[in-house]
């Protein structure tokens, strides 16, 4: 982030806008719906701007700019069209330590001002760190056509019961959870509708039996994909915002892990060849015993949790202990992967046919089926399989497949890192080695793999 999102209490506060034309009127009307002293300060002020701080009491200084103008102020606001003043103003101001707004110069600002959708209470403020308003100010009509005005009155009822509650449920999960009870019944939709009185004795019954609410934990199993954020799939997305807790594995992107509620405690139980950072059965205890303290628990795998992400072990432990639970599939490596890099995993002209193999098993063998891999006419996904490469090349080979079969070993698909390397099994080995690739990756074998320079079509941000 450019600039730290902060909402900044100005009610009651003098306010100091160097300017007295059309954006100087803008940024008044903001800081006088705040509730700020407004101090305008310009030789020429629009009357508009006069009849505003006519109305909240401001103070019209109608002359050039004063050092002294920037006494006993909170913040300022330069907003002229001259810019050798405007930037004097932003000097001055940061030498005081004050706070400043140069208007459409974010280099000169210690803070900007969003785009705001405005359902008060409830505000939500938009930004691009100065780098495009036009943007920001579409991204705000979008959010006005799908935020129900009515939010700001639910948000005003909402505040008027939370003494109450606070008071009779003392356990902060418990709360928790009689909060998101309500907000995810009916009770919205009746203050949306008009209907508040309803809604008051909807909490009002709510809150009587909050004494018998009942925190039981859970545990969702979610698959983040293979690395591009954009691939979660909405109800993921929604289980990540609710989890109180978080165990991530090292395939989970940190632009994934941010998507997950701030407020959450994130555990890193991470596994890669030779450094199991938690072990798997401590993870499988882990999940029953953050369940059974009553929390939503997120177990956040990279892929899909039921190809090759030991999800399976995990829900027997939890099916074992009575933990309720939920799987939320999520794109595998072999399909995000081979989608970005242009590889098609099944073709009518090249491939009737796909299997996915891991390149170690559970023992740590790497004993497979070589005959049934080798079939000419279908697609072979390795997953886990870079130490293994030169032997899976060889075992192929050696089992009858052409030495001349396409091979790629894609690098962190999906993401900025990705990387495509396309050889034959008789070279791969050689051209990975000096690709210097990074894990994690995954490997297909088939002839679809030369279609990769014709479809390609995911090109890295610059």
């Amino acid at each position: 982030m450019e600039f730290l999102p902060v909402f900044l209490n100005v009610r009651g506060a003098r306010c100091l806008i160097v300017g007295g034309g059309e954006v100087a009127y803008r940024k008044a009307v903001l800081l006088d719906r705040a509730g700020s002293q407004l101090l305008v300060v310009a030789p020429e002020i629009s009357q508009q701007l006069q009849d505003l701080l006519r109305q909240g009491q401001g103070i019209v200084q109608q002359r050039d700019f004063l050092e002294s103008d920037l006494d006993a102020v909170l913040l300022v606001v330069a907003a002229t069209d001259d810019e050798t003043l405007n930037a004097h103003v932003s000097e001055l101001a940061k030498k005081r330590g004050l706070q400043v707004n140069v208007v459409d110069r974010p280099e000169l600002c210690t803070f900007i001002v969003p785009a705001i959708v405005d359902r008060s209470p409830v505000v939500i403020a938009i930004s691009s760190s100065g780098s495009s308003p036009i943007l920001t100010r579409q991204l705000k009509e979008k959010l006005e056509t799908v935020i129900p005005g009515g939010y700001g009155r639910l948000a005003e009822l909402l505040r008027g019961y939370r003494t109450e509650v606070k008071q009779t449920i003392s356990d902060f999960t418990k709360r928790s959870r009689f909060w998101e009870r309500v907000l995810s019944g009916p009770m919205p939709e009746m203050v949306f509708s008009g209907k508040e009185d309803e809604a008051r004795a909807y909490l009002d019954q709510a809150l009587a039996g909050a004494e018998d609410l009942q925190v039981q934990g859970e545990v969702f199993l979610v698959g983040a994909g293979p690395g591009d954020p954009e691939l979660l799939t909405l109800k993921a997305l929604r289980l990540m915002y609710e989890a109180d807790v978080v165990l991530y594995d090292r395939l989970v992107s940190k632009e994934i892990l941010q998507k997950v509620r701030p407020d959450a405690e994130k555990i890193h139980v991470g596994k890669q060849r030779a450094d199991h950072t938690v072990p798997q059965e401590q993870i499988n205890a882990m999940l029953v015993r953050l369940a059974r303290e009553g929390k939503k628990v997120l177990r956040l795998k990279g892929g899909d949790p039921f190809i090759f992400g030991r999800g399976g072990e995990e829900i027997d432990q939890l099916a074992e202990a009575g933990i309720p639970f939920q799987v939320i599939p999520g794109i595998t490596a072999a399909s995000g992967c081979a989608c970005y890099a242009g590889i098609p995993l099944t073709h009518r002209d090249y491939s009737q046919s796909v299997r996915f193999v891991t390149g170690h098993l559970k023992e740590g063998s790497a004993e497979l089926d070589w005959d049934q891999l080798a079939c000419e006419h279908q697609t072979v996904v390795f997953y886990m399989g870079l130490v293994g490469l030169e032997n899976i090349c060889q075992q192929l080979m050696a089992h009858g497949m052409s030495r001349d079969m396409p091979i790629a070993l894609i690098q962190q698909g999906t993401t900025q890192n990705q990387k495509v390397v396309i050889g034959t099994l008789e070279t791969m080995a050689e051209k990975v080695n000096a690709a210097k690739v990074q894990p994690p990756t995954l490997i297909i074998v088939g002839r679809v793999v030369k279609l990769h320079r014709q479809y390609s079509w995911f090109k890295k941000q610059a």
